[in-house]
């Protein structure tokens, strides 16, 4: 495969000296690579390795190795000193420079053609090689066999199929007895079945923090941005909470926004009864526009049991301190998350157990590695999947590269 993980493998493995053949079943590589961040391409994250870690949803252990084999700092080295320039945005996002993910698959491409790496696109493998326990080669659906040393296998998961990431790897690695987990959408939007959810469709909310509860148990809480959509919510926030509900049931978990995390329960009251002391007349729904935009005021008045017509000056304290407790804690019914098709990474895969850490090998058949989204490691949004891509890959590349010299 030719996405971030293949691409990396590929020249990891050449650049340690080895014969490299990159099979990839598109007509171009990279085409994943090309619609990450909307285009931009979020490569990595640029913090230390225990932050990276902390923000590994799914088997963070496993990547020790590979984080020493490429740290962040790393790929961004690798990436500069390769003709693509890379700035750090909020959030320690880094992006090249250019802002066209294009200029992260060329930056590959020159390096693959220099190292003499062989590309065969449009090429799709049926099946894995093997003779008595060790991976041989590949097999084309052409009738074409290539023998080799060691196969790296970095197909993707199930996320984007139209990129190529259609689970063919899964079933292949199956074949050899592998363990692969479900796949099932990570990062990706939640629905919600109440309606005042879906009537604010297209209203963005920022600074707000999120909190994903699993019964009592707070499963997730950040601050950032959130999208009210037509199925429910989506926007940074919801997507990195969707990564910790995935293998739950919806009824089992509860999702609440705090609207004004910067104010305590104390300053947030002070803040209305000054409001209402300015404009008592005015209607309450107006007055609560000056705290939130004007239809979710609405609505807040609404699960609040509050009428919004009547004047300011009316709110009585119960009432008031209904509103603080909504405010700070507002409650997002979920029934569920949206499907595979617009995940932007896939839970699931390759049991981590079966694979060695330090060099991405296949624990049950010798010659084998995997990398990528194959395995069963995923992570917050921010660059981190992708760097584990470009770090599993590299550590799969050296190790083959060393295990056929």
């Amino acid at each position: 495969g030719g996405g971030a993980a293949g691409l990396m493998a590929a020249v990891s493995a050449a650049e340690a000296g080895a014969d490299v053949t990159l099979l990839e079943r598109n007509e171009k590589l990279g085409k994943k690579i090309y619609i990450t961040g909307k285009g931009r391409c979020n490569l990595t994250n640029a913090c230390d390795p225990d932050t990276f870690r902390k923000n590994v949803v799914k088997n963070p252990r496993f990547l020790y190795s590979a984080l020493d084999a490429l740290p962040p700092e790393g790929l961004i080295a690798w990436m500069e000193s390769h003709g693509c320039p890379v700035t750090v945005e909020r959030g320690q996002r880094a992006f090249p420079r250019s802002q066209k993910a294009s200029d992260v698959t060329r930056a590959f491409e020159r390096e693959l053609r220099r190292l003499g790496v062989r590309i065969m696109l449009n090429a799709r493998v049926r099946s894995l090689v093997t003779e008595n326990g060790r991976c041989v080669g590949v097999a084309l659906e052409s009738g074409e066999s290539l023998r080799a040393g060691a196969v790296i296998v970095c197909t993707g998961g199930r996320s984007y199929p139209s990129t190529g990431s259609t689970g063919d790897g899964w079933a292949w690695l199956e074949g050899c007895g592998h363990t692969v987990y479900p796949a099932l959408p990570s990062l990706v939007g939640l629905e919600s079945p109440a309606r005042w959810v879906r009537e604010m469709t297209g209203l963005s909310l920022k600074n707000v923090r999120a909190t994903l509860f699993h019964g009592k148990k707070k499963l997730y809480t950040e601050l950032g941005e959130m999208l009210f959509t037509h199925f429910g919510v989506s926007g940074p926030l919801m997507l990195s909470a969707s990564a910790y509900m995935t293998e739950l049931a919806p009824e089992d978990v509860s999702l609440t926004l705090d609207l004004k995390p910067g104010l305590t329960r104390e300053q947030l009251d002070a803040r209305i009864l000054r409001d209402v002391a300015e404009a008592p007349k005015k209607q309450l729904g107006n007055l609560l526009c000056g705290l939130f935009p004007a239809r979710l005021a609405d609505a807040v008045a609404l699960l609040c049991g509050l009428d919004a017509q009547k004047p300011s000056g009316a709110l009585g304290r119960e009432e008031r301190m209904r509103l603080v407790d909504k405010t700070h804690a507002l409650e997002i019914p979920i029934s569920g998350t949206r499907g595979l098709d617009e995940a932007i990474v896939t839970r699931g895969g390759v049991s981590v157990k079966e694979i060695v850490p330090s060099t991405m090998e296949s624990r049950l058949v010798s010659g084998l590695y995997v990398a990528g989204e194959l395995l069963d490691v995923d992570a917050l949004t921010g660059g981190f999947n992708l760097h584990i891509a470009f770090a599993t890959g590299c550590l799969a590349g050296r190790a083959a590269a060393e295990n056929t010299l």
